[in-house]
């Protein structure tokens, strides 16, 4: 039998990263991200954790190397531990990374299990320390909870990489600050723009701030030596000789990173996306219950691979710019 194709695009960059999200519901309403009354896809509609353990395989068996699971906030979903022990034991089996993208408030009930499952680090978002800036950003007052969660993490040999988004007039001015709180915790830290992605309540305009700006403060503070280090995904990193710690930057709207994507999206009701600006997406869902599922995602990776986008196109220039995709990224994935 003839091994499956690897997902190699039109563009001839190499598939290796899935980033798989288990649910689009969350237990935080982050401002730039979903409104506050949030219409979440019907629970019938979400793939089973067992259709998802299966299309990981599909995507393993054609070169993906990593997979980190999002969603939503992917630990409010129930029995989602089994997901990890399942693709946990594919580690050193196909597999090289298992990792997961995180609020942060249910850590301390599962960083253990985590752990014990294989994975070996997380990103945890984290856009202040101010409770009060936290509770207004996030409409929900759990600023304790996520912090009480990365001890919990750290404790249990999880590698934390914090991920903020740099907000004009939110947080920007306690952005050192916060890289210093991460690096003294020994966690790395990236800074990410916002992206125009979905409706929010407000404009993004507003409260969109530019890295290339960021990073020039930063540099009139400290020492940034550039790194070659890498995790796999669009981040550009620095070493801050002060912090002793490292900074990742980034940037979908001031430095477009597309060239090397060797990233996809697979949303929890099966919708395979190929950019994360991009309205192209092929239905996994319909083909894994199909009468032939393995014929049929053939099928669907061929057509992915041929569509991928070069490149997404985010902007936010003006007041009211209109979002790049209409979906939230709750929806898609983080």
């Amino acid at each position: 039998m003839n091994a499956p194709a690897q997902l190699v695009d039109r563009f001839a960059r190499r598939i290796t990263y899935l980033r798989l999200s288990v649910t689009d519901r969350c237990d935080l309403r982050c401002a730039y991200c979903m409104p506050e009354r949030m219409e979440f896809l019907p629970k019938a509609e979400v793939l089973s954790l067992e259709e998802m353990h299966r299309l990981s395989l599909h995507f393993i068996a054609r070169g993906v190397r990593k997979i980190r699971l999002t969603g939503g906030e992917p630990l409010v979903r129930r029995d989602m531990i089994e997901l990890v022990r399942a693709l946990g034991r594919k580690l050193g089996d196909g597999l090289d990374e298992l990792t997961l993208t995180t609020n942060g408030t249910r850590l301390v009930e599962f960083a253990d299990d985590l752990a014990a499952a294989g994975v070996r680090r997380i990103n945890v978002s984290l856009d202040t320390l101010d409770r009060e800036a936290f509770a207004r950003l996030s409409r929900r007052d759990m600023l304790p909870q996520v912090l009480e969660g990365i001890a919990a993490a750290k404790a249990a040999g999880l590698k934390v990489k914090i991920n903020a988004v740099a907000l004009k007039d939110i947080n920007e001015a306690e952005l050192p600050s916060l890289i210093a709180w991460a690096h003294g915790e020994g966690h790395d830290m990236t800074l990410i723009e916002v992206m125009p992605l979905g409706e929010v309540e407000g404009d993004r305009f507003d409260h969109y701030l530019p890295l290339d700006a960021v990073r020039r403060d930063l540099e009139r503070r400290w020492t940034l030596v550039r790194s070659d280090a890498t995790s796999g995904g669009p981040a550009r990193y620095v070493d801050i000789a002060e912090t002793g710690g490292r900074l990742g930057f980034i940037t979908p709207l001031t430095g477009n990173f597309c060239e090397g994507c060797n990233r996809v999206r697979v949303t929890a009701t099966g919708q395979l996306y190929m950019c994360l600006g991009g309205e192209g997406h092929v239905d996994l869902r319909a083909a894994l219950r199909s009468a032939d599922p393995d014929g049929a995602l053939s099928d669907c990776f061929a057509r992915a691979m041929g569509e991928k986008q070069e490149r997404h196109s985010f902007v936010i220039d003006q007041p009211g710019s209109a979002p790049a995709v209409s979906r939230h990224m709750s929806t898609t994935g983080g």
